[in-house]
């Protein structure tokens, strides 16, 4: 962002609405992709019915079954994300809001990362938002498997994002924007 930081009380609500948002998304996601994938569970649900058998179709219905409200939860902040990350845009468009440009050859090595960054998460965002949408909505269903693809690549985005904001918070904190973490918390 620019030289004088002013965090009002609309940019901390969606800051931390997005940074609490986040982690919900990666968690569930994460989820159904390692820990409670529909195969891993009817493995385990077949194993535990050997002595009576169940059909696979019922095997698969109970899994996507115990599955179904923590991907409820997944779509409800996904929801809450899209409108967040919107509202972020809209409001740095109407208060002038600009991040460093990382191609600018005046800006310090620090400037440039930072500008990285932010386009690292706008990108990013964007791309598992509008994934997302077409996998949910079922628009271009003749990309829906690489959609799928795609927006799976966010469990490991985010971790890499993480790293690198919180190396962004450091390194601020220990230059010429001292405090910035506090202001983000409270204000000015």
């Amino acid at each position: 962002m620019e030289g004088t930081q002013k965090f009002t009380v609309i940019h901390r609500i969606l800051h931390w609405t997005i940074a609490f948002v986040m982690p919900v998304l990666f968690i569930t996601g994460f989820l159904r992709m390692f820990w409670l994938n529909k195969n891993g569970m009817a493995a385990v649900i077949d194993s535990k019915t050997a002595a009576s058998p169940l059909p696979k179709e019922v095997v698969t219905d109970i899994a996507k079954t115990i599955r179904a409200p923590m991907w409820e939860w997944h779509e409800l902040f996904a929801n809450i994300m899209v409108v967040a990350f919107i509202a972020r845009i809209i409001y740095m468009i109407a208060k002038g809001i600009r991040f460093p440009n990382p191609f600018r050859k005046n800006n310090s090595l620090k400037e440039k990362l930072q500008g990285f960054v932010y386009i690292y998460f706008y990108v990013f965002v964007f791309i598992s938002a509008f994934t997302g949408i077409c996998i949910q909505k079922e628009f271009f269903t003749d990309y829906a498997d690489l959609f799928e693809t795609i927006h799976k690549w966010g469990l490991y985005w985010f971790p890499i994002y993480i790293v690198l904001h919180l190396a962004g918070i450091a390194i601020a904190e220990n230059s010429n924007k001292k405090g910035i973490a506090s202001k983000m918390i409270g204000g000015e």
